[in-house]
């Protein structure tokens, strides 16, 4: 610490006798008026305050036109007294490498809608979450033929478990998730998601029906992590764009992760093992993921102007929000209910609809067709975070949820008539099952928040949708074998789709009437 102090004292006198640029002891030129009180000159890191610092003196020079010598010597006194308050001395700028500067100032430096800002906090969400589903649904691949347990068919008994356990979650979040303080969202992924890899180590290792519990323990740990990484991108001018790249990963990763479940049952892994293997290939690269969301910035000023400063919501927060909403989010929550019933019957039994289609399952045919899909809904949600108006985007959105519902009955209607064939109709039907999931994430509830200015967080309305939408899919997988249902999952799919088609475009027209009684209509920020 002193040869540091000693190193600062010639560094303070070089910098006090330096002759101004313009070569006038007095003279207040751009240059030397710019330069005046700066840390940099003096090689030093900022973390001290010493930005506000000079501020303050080009402001008493410009006040007061005291000579430029003397206010730099009462710059470098302060200086000195400022760094002699810490034990450790500051790593001088000038000793650090320029790609130590660098990565120093990952991303907290960077401009907020610049693309290398985006580009991390996309990559980072992206990341995380698709290496969840490397712990969720690897084991959705196998089919599990002749195995029973607790009454079912194994791989339904696996699902149904899995998914109680993940709506259990669900419910749990809406007071969790909407209470959770910034600084604990990083390590709060870390351990649900170990916790979930080895209850799939239970699951491999116990006999049946036992092993099926250790399933709904990995639903119960893995229900809180998408509130938890949206946490990081919510409020912000560019979420939309943020939260496209954070929904593209379970729109690939449903594939990708299959994928690999099928190539490790190819390369001779038990297929009781098999989701344990998947899980050890994902965690991984899962710590490099969550360190990047770690190192996101909260929301800048102009950041919560326009979409609103988010707290967390205590009981009272909740039930506030809940009475002055209740009508449009009952519309909004029963569509995507309805969405996330057929999305998550697509996603489970992929394998078998792909094989009432006529098509032979591969393992890069999971990923190919969900390719597709996570590209045109990324670029298709995306597209909101340009609107600056909260009031259009969300009237917009509602729109192209119901273009996507409509999609889906028109896929319908040809696959009965016999004009799609099975990759295009798996594809198409994805598409339009996703557009309106993706943007109740990405856009109707961050821009419903915006617009309303009530204290709250998005993590609070997505779990209260999640936790409707799950608890459907547990109810239609109980009584499925009970009611007059098509045995097909096919046949099935398409009754489906049809009925989630015309009540969800309904429930979307209607909360769109609400809307536009209860919004006024306010012109666009610049």
């Amino acid at each position: 610490m002193r040869s540091f102090r000693v190193r600062l004292i010639f560094k303070c006198a070089k910098y006090v006798l330096a002759k101004p640029a313009c070569g006038s002891r007095c003279h207040t030129s751009a240059l030397s008026l710019q330069n005046l009180g700066s840390p940099q000159c003096l090689g030093l890191p900022g973390g001290y305050g010493l930005e506000v610092l000079a501020a303050d003196t080009r402001a008493e020079f410009r006040s007061q036109g005291d000579s430029l010598p003397l206010l730099r010597a009462g710059f470098c006194v302060e200086v000195f007294l400022r760094l002699g308050q810490f034990e450790k001395p500051a790593v001088t700028m000038h000793s650090q490498s320029p790609s130590s500067r660098f990565v120093a100032g990952w991303p907290q430096t960077w401009n907020r809608n610049s693309w290398p800002f985006m580009l991390w906090c996309m990559v980072g969400a992206f990341g995380a979450y698709f290496c969840m589903y490397g712990l969720r649904k690897p084991f959705t691949v196998h089919a599990y033929d002749g195995l029973q347990a607790w009454g079912m068919d194994l791989k339904a008994s696996l699902i149904v478990f899995q998914v109680i356990g993940y709506t259990l979650s669900k419910m749990i979040g809406i007071r969790v998730i909407s209470q959770t303080s910034p600084e604990n969202r990083a390590r709060g992924i870390l351990g649900l998601t170990l916790v979930a890899w080895l209850a799939l180590l239970g699951f491999a290792a116990t006999p049946l029906p036992g092993a099926v519990l250790f399933l709904f323990l990995n639903g119960l740990m893995l229900g809180m992590v998408f509130g938890l990484v949206l946490g990081f991108l919510e409020g912000r001018r560019m979420t939309e764009c943020l939260a496209a790249g954070l929904c593209a990963s379970f729109i690939l990763a449903d594939g990708v992760t299959k994928s690999v479940g099928a190539w490790l049952i190819l390369k001779g892994v038990p297929p009781m093992w098999m989701p344990f293997a998947a899980g050890a290939v994902f965690m991984i690269p899962l710590g490099g993921f969550v360190w990047m969301l770690g190192r996101i910035p909260p929301p800048d000023a102009r950041d919560q102007a326009e979409r609103q400063q988010r707290l967390p919501m205590q009981a009272e927060d909740r039930r506030r929000y809940l009475k002055h909403h209740a009508p449009v989010l009952g519309l909004l929550c029963l569509a995507y209910l309805l969405i996330t019933l057929t999305r998550s019957l697509r996603g489970d039994f992929a394998t078998e609809l792909w094989r009432e289609l006529g098509e032979t399952t591969t393992p890069g045919l999971f990923s190919y067709s969900e390719l597709w899909v996570a590209l045109v809904i990324m670029l298709g949600s995306g597209l909101f975070s340009l609107y600056r108006d909260n009031r259009r985007a969300l009237m917009h959105a509602l729109v192209a949820c119901m273009l996507g519902l409509g999609l889906l009955l028109g896929c319908a209607l040809a696959l009965r008539t016999g004009r799609i064939g099975a990759f295009p109709f798996m594809v198409l039907t994805g598409m339009g099952l996703y557009f309106p999931y993706v943007l109740v994430h990405t856009t109707l509830f961050e821009r419903m928040m915006a617009l309303t200015r009530d204290r709250g967080n998005l993590g609070f309305l997505m779990y209260l949708a999640d936790s409707a939408g799950y608890l459907g899919y547990v109810a239609l997988m109980l009584v499925r074998r009970l009611l007059p249902f098509p045995e097909q999952s096919l046949a099935f799919f398409v009754l489906l789709i049809t009925v989630v088609g015309v009540i969800g475009i309904l429930c979307f027209a209607l909360a769109q009437h609400h809307f536009r009684r209860i919004l006024p209509v306010k012109p666009v920020l610049k």
